[in-house]
């Protein structure tokens, strides 16, 4: 055990931070790039295709995020847990994480069945979009235990700092993805032709043996952890307690899942205008998915730090983060606003598709600026078990802000006009992170290790 500690409680924090982090931001690289490629290959079918899977994607988003919620609270219990020495109780957390995160699967399955039909045909009249979206929301839906298993798995491993393992994982289930696309959307090597169908089917294909690996490497190779079901039983008690910390996380991004449907609602008039709405969600990815490795290696520090009572660590630990954030979001910005034009050629782009999608991304992703500080506190508010101020933050930044902003805006009948709803709900979010940051200092930072020394 004094080699764990030694990792998490004791090596320099920009060190251990990117030991932690760069094997999940590599491998969320490549899950962002496979979904670009997702994209790519649905493109060649035609717009309507593309357009169809971005009408799915806020359905999407609420299921990852009822599994990514889940897993935070597993991740921020478990690490604390063994911060605290309490080797039962971690055990005990990864069982009853795994459990609940297998329910949540037969929910969610439950739920696409019954309910992608309403939910495509309330965003648009178009018949081809709506089946097009019908067939990939239901496979998607039906065929998630991937997802869920994977998520909570790769976090039992992220909780013991061996992230490696994650990287394999989630490399393994990219690359399966990427092979398949071609394949199945066309109909490549006598597979049947599937089109949009095809490309949710290669997803859930790579998430179940990214699944399949995770469950192989913590059984083979996380000593920290025991996952023996003989005599389970699952304990509401530590249920409650995920949940503490899970279902804040959950709220977040479940609130995103609600604003990109509110987006795609306030743009139908537009037509094309929703198409580029979801690939600007796929390019973003590309920028945010590394920032969302680098809070996966750093929640476990916080909540580990915190729970030996090394304030210095955790403070130094957030400060750090934010700096590698916004170094990454800085990037992104450039990018997006030098070449917008080139990226969204990549999808095939018709003249009126570019028309809408330059001034656009260039707008959005003013926004960046922000954008990465924000992520890094809200997610550090998670690992002290303060998670409901990245909800509140959230909440205001999408429902308060930027759908109001939007939708006013869109009475203008200025298409223009209404990407800048995104950088002003930036600004409000920073504001309130801000000020957030202080009360969690006063009140929970400034007294860690205090009891201790009295």
């Amino acid at each position: 055990m004094e080699a764990k500690e030694n990792k998490m409680g004791v090596m320099p924090i920009g060190k251990l931070l990117l030991s932690m982090s760069l094997p999940m931001m590599l491998s969320m690289l490549v899950q962002a790039l496979y979904n670009i490629v997702d994209s790519i290959f649905v493109a060649q079918v035609g717009e309507y295709a593309v357009r169809a899977v971005s009408l799915a994607f806020p359905a999407q988003t609420l299921m990852i995020a009822v599994a990514v919620g889940t897993a935070v609270g597993i991740n921020a219990l478990l690490s604390r847990a063994l911060g605290e020495k309490e080797f039962d109780k971690a055990n005990e957390v990864a069982l009853n994480g795994v459990f609940v995160s297998f329910v949540c699967f037969l929910l969610a399955a439950l739920a696409g069945w019954l309910a992608a039909r309403p939910f495509m045909e309330s965003q648009t009249d178009i018949a081809q979009v709506r089946d097009y979206g019908i067939s990939y929301l239901t496979i998607c839906s039906v065929c998630s235990v991937g997802v869920f298993m994977q998520t909570a798995f790769e976090r039992l491993l992220q909780s013991t700092g061996r992230t490696f393992y994650t990287m394999i994982t989630q490399g393994t289930g990219a690359l399966i993805n990427i092979i398949l696309d071609p394949i199945l959307i066309f109909g490549l090597f006598g597979a049947p032709r599937m089109e949009a169908a095809g490309a949710a089917v290669a997803t859930v294909v790579g998430q179940i043996v990214a699944a399949l690996l995770a469950v192989f490497f913590n059984l083979k190779y996380n000593d920290d952890i025991s996952l023996r079901i003989r005599g389970f039983r699952p304990s509401l008690n530590l249920i409650g307690q995920i949940y503490a910390v899970g279902a804040p996380s959950i709220v977040v991004q479940a609130i995103g899942s609600v604003m990109t449907y509110g987006m795609n609602l306030i743009l139908s008039v537009y037509g094309v205008a929703q198409t580029v709405f979801g690939l600007y969600f796929k390019l973003q990815s590309f920028i945010f998915m590394p920032v969302f490795g680098l809070n996966n290696g750093m929640v476990p520090i916080i909540a580990y730090n915190y729970g030996a009572g090394k304030r210095e660590r955790v403070v130094q630990t957030i400060k750090t983060a934010s700096c590698f954030a916004v170094g990454i979001m800085l990037a992104g910005l450039v990018v997006m606003e030098l070449f917008p034009a080139q990226l969204l050629k990549m999808f095939n782009a018709t003249d009126e598709l570019l028309a809408i999608g330059v001034p656009a991304l260039r707008t959005i992703c003013l926004s960046f600026l922000f954008a990465g500080f924000c992520i890094v506190v809200g997610s550090s508010f998670q690992a002290l078990g303060n998670g409901v101020y990245s909800m509140l933050v959230s909440i205001a930044r999408q429902l308060v802000v930027l759908l109001p902003v939007a939708y006013l805006f869109s009475l203008t009948g200025n298409i223009l006009l209404i990407w800048f709803a995104f950088p002003i709900a930036e600004l409000a979010s920073v504001a309130m992170s801000v000020y957030f940051l202080w009360r969690i200092n006063k009140k929970v930072i400034s007294q860690i290790g205090k009891e201790e020394k009295a």
